[in-house]
Parts: structure tokens; sequence; C-alpha cells
């Protein structure tokens, strides 16, 4: 997919000088601060349709020069017991994040996981097959989950009620908001990042304090969601992310209702996104301090879950790519 605009921002591609990315040790968190400037891309919900990062996704290496590997992460049996005994609902079950992270929670023993759909007849067989998709330039492995141990229920954040949708959370302890407006006509973006980003995912936030059962939430966002409040507004990265239905300022206001809302939360705030294995170790960073990078989804999942449970992610912003010249680990918890 191509839009009117497209050649204008690939020349930011290559107008953007990239700098080194330099991160710190999750355990210096609230100390340490690490800046850098180079090109990121945007989150999607959907496996079959290009997304803001990947349409952009070879240019982004082109500039940043990082380099695509083989890499492997493995759900450390530490982060597995966290979470037992919960009923976790995950909103956007079928986005190439929320079937990671659904995937996962499905490993845990003891634990009742609800995957949040628009259609569950179409998700149970889309989430149940394994498959081979080309998004712009990349070609990605879609995974299959084992739908067996989930139970699907619907959660149409544009069409439902905050009713409805507290009535299908119903008895949830906890909930991860993974959905993300789908790019499509260039005249309606806009008004669709508006509807899912942020009055959509509002209405879920709303429809977990309905249930008075939810204690927990997790949200997907991106870095550079709060840039123009930290000096990146004309940074490549904003200007390009957010060219695609001012995604960005449309996620800065459900991420501040969210903040709002009461309940404990962990605002995860992922790098551009990539559907390989991690190659790199995974990178912790405060809130509004990271411009560059990208991240496995894969390793995306293991945050999310991780934060469902570890208490140190408490009303906390994590800002997270990862560290190319580190070879990649088995995650084994947050170590903040």
């Amino acid at each position: 997919m191509m839009f009117a605009s497209s050649s204008s921002i690939f020349c930011l591609f290559s107008a953007a000088l990239a700098n080194p990315i330099s991160a710190f040790a999750p355990a210096a968190l609230q100390n340490s601060i690490h800046r850098s400037s180079a090109i990121f891309l945007s989150e999607n919900n959907n496996e079959n349709v290009v997304d803001r990062r990947d349409a952009f996704a070879q240019a982004t290496k082109l500039v940043a020069g990082v380099a695509m590997a083989s890499g492997a992460f493995g759900l450390a049996p530490s982060t597995a017991n966290a979470a037992e005994g919960t009923k976790i609902v995950v909103a956007g079950a079928t986005g190439q994040t929320g079937r990671r992270v659904l995937e996962q929670l499905t490993k845990v023993g003891n634990l009742e996981v609800i995957g949040g759909v628009r259609n569950v007849e179409k998700a149970t067989v889309t989430l149940g097959e394994s498959s081979t998709v080309v998004r712009g330039a990349m070609v990605q492995n879609v995974p299959s989950v084992d739908t067996s141990a989930v139970n699907l229920k619907r959660l149409d954040v544009i069409e439902d009620s905050v009713d409805d949708l507290a009535a299908s959370m119903e008895g949830a302890t906890a909930l991860v908001i993974a959905i993300g407006f789908i790019p499509g006509n260039p005249l309606k973006m806009n008004a669709a990042a508006h509807a899912v980003d942020n009055v959509g995912t509002i209405k879920l936030i709303d429809a977990a304090k309905k249930t008075g059962s939810v204690k927990k939430i997790v949200m997907v966002s991106s870095i550079l969601t709060n840039g123009r409040n930290w000096g990146q507004e004309k940074s490549p990265g904003f200007v390009i992310t957010n060219v695609f239905g001012n995604a960005l300022d449309e996620k800065l206001v459900a991420e501040n209702y969210l903040r709002k809302s009461g309940i404990d939360y962990t605002i995860v705030r992922p790098g551009g996104l990539k559907s390989k294995p991690a190659t790199g170790a995974l990178k912790i960073s405060g809130e509004d301090t990271l411009n560059s990078g990208e991240i496995s989804r894969d390793l995306v999942a293991e945050v999310c879950v991780a934060s469902l449970t570890d208490a140190k992610t408490k009303n906390q912003v994590l800002e997270i790519i990862e560290d190319e010249g580190t070879p990649p680990k088995v995650f084994n918890g947050l170590n903040m």
C-alpha cells in the first residue's frame, strides 16, 4: 500500500542522521537517560494489512544500520508461574503482538485466558493457522495459537458499548490492550486512528473499571508517543509515524486517561516492531527517552506478560528496544 505523501516521507529517511543507540541496564531505570536519533516505525493490529512500522522497515535499516538475523526467546518458568490463578483478557488478540501475548499466556498453568476479538468465528480460524504474510518489503511468519486453551469473546472497541465490553471481561483480573488502528484509505486514517487508539482504548479502560475486578492493565503503546512534549515533534521517527492518522497523538490521549484511571497500569512503549525472533538483548529505558530502535514482537509480548505481575512495573512507562550489539538471552523476567 502506498500513500500520496510517500515520496516526501522517504526523503526524510535519506536526510536522517542516525546515532548509535545507547541504553542502560534495567537496574538503572530511574537514574539513567539515553537518547538517540534515527528512524522509528509504528504499530498495527492486523496481520493482513501493511502497517506503519513494516511499511518503512527496510528504509529504517538503511538509515539506522539495523541488522536482522535469527534468534530465539523462551518463556522462563519464573515468568510463567507468576501469573497463575488469574483471568486475563487480551484485547486485540488476533493482531501481530496480541496473538503473541495470547500464545505465551496459554503456556501458563492455572490461568484463564480470554482472547478479545471483533469476530469470534473468524478469529478461531485465523489464530489456528500459521502463515507467511508479505508486509511491505518484509516477509513475516505468523505463528498459530492453540485456541483450545483460549476463550474467545467479542471485544469490538468501535461497535460495542462500554457495558458490552465490560460483560465480555466479567470476572477478569487483568487486561492487556494490544489494539491499533489499521491504515487504509488516506482520507479516513485520522478518523480510524481516533476511533481505535483514542476512543476505543478509553472504552476498554472504562469497561475494565466497570467490572470492578480488573486490578491491572498493560497497554502496548509506542516510543515517541509523547514526542511533542520532549522536543521530538520534528524528528523523523515522530513525523513518519504520526503521519498515519496522527496515531501518536491519539495514543497519548489514551495513555493519559489510563494514568488517571486509578487502576495499576504498565504502559509498554516498544520501538519499531519486527516479526522475527529477537537478535539483541532487551533494553528498558525510562519514559520519553527513546526515539529510535527496533524490537521483536516476541520480546514485546514477554515484557507484557511479565508486567502483569511484576510489582516493579506498577504505574510505570517502559520504553523497550533491542541492543543489537548484545546477543539475545532467554527471557527471565524484568530486572529493574
